[in-house]
């Protein structure tokens, strides 16, 4: 993959905001949200965070792949994992194939090597992989299960990029089985009513919510702006686990 013939489209900066305008104020934003992250459980690294949104066209994959970069950058090895596996997205952010990826682990074989190395030291890649018939039964199997801890044991952080939730269950099926949660609105695009009925899908399975990232469009300048909202509430998780 050679990433520095990515760095424009025809309507002007990559995606990829972390690699190719470093110095952004979008840039930053991902680089605050890291740090958020980093102090969501002091006592316990985030080993796995799934990124998902209420609906389509809000921007999780994008969010996504930033923060994987943002996170790259400061030296952590970090894995990007696409579990879309209805409407992939990050193979095309990265310019790779697409040929194998989770669906290979979740079909073939859990201990199979199918990460993709980019040009962004520490950060890899596990495509989607070929589009199955069965995704959320795929991501239920105990093949996921073991995927979800080979893959902590060879990274620092994992970044999972999910279908939106109000659209399947996927996102709902893998929240609980990962440390937390990033949800992605867009303004103007994401209703109230969907966003509270995403945190409420997130919170009847369990899933640990640790952010809210609100994206915003502009198209004047050929890319996105991003701004967020961080939200996490430890009091809700512990009446949570006092009550179960």
């Amino acid at each position: 993959m050679d990433l520095a013939r990515q760095d424009k489209s025809n309507n002007g900066f990559s995606d990829l905001i972390m690699y190719y305008d470093p110095r952004s104020p979008i840039s930053e934003a991902f680089r605050t949200l890291r740090t958020n992250l980093e102090f969501v459980s002091p006592g316990a690294q985030l080993k796995s965070v799934l990124v998902s949104s209420p609906g389509p066209e809000e921007g999780k994959s994008t969010v996504a792949a930033n923060l994987a970069i943002s996170l790259a950058q400061t030296g952590k090895q970090v894995i990007l994992v696409d579990a879309d596996m209805r409407k992939p997205t990050q193979h095309k952010l990265f310019s790779l194939p697409n040929r194998a990826g989770l669906t290979t682990l979740l079909v073939k074989d859990a201990e199979q090597d199918v990460r993709q190395e980019t040009q962004i030291p520490g950060l890899s890649i596990i495509t989607s992989g070929p589009i199955p018939p069965n995704p959320s039964e795929l991501l239920t199997s105990a093949s996921m299960d073991t995927v979800i801890d080979s893959l902590a044991d060879n990274a620092d952080i994992v970044i999972y990029d999910s279908p939106p939730m109000a659209v399947v269950t996927d996102a709902i099926i893998l929240g609980p089985r990962l440390d937390g949660t990033l949800v992605v609105v867009r303004l103007g695009v994401t209703s109230r009513e969907a966003a509270k009925r995403a945190r409420g899908l997130l919170k009847t399975s369990r899933s640990r919510v640790l952010g809210v990232v609100v994206n915003e469009v502009t198209h004047r300048h050929g890319y996105g702006n991003y701004y967020y909202y961080y939200y996490y509430d430890k009091s809700e998780d512990e009446s949570d686990s006092d009550s179960g």
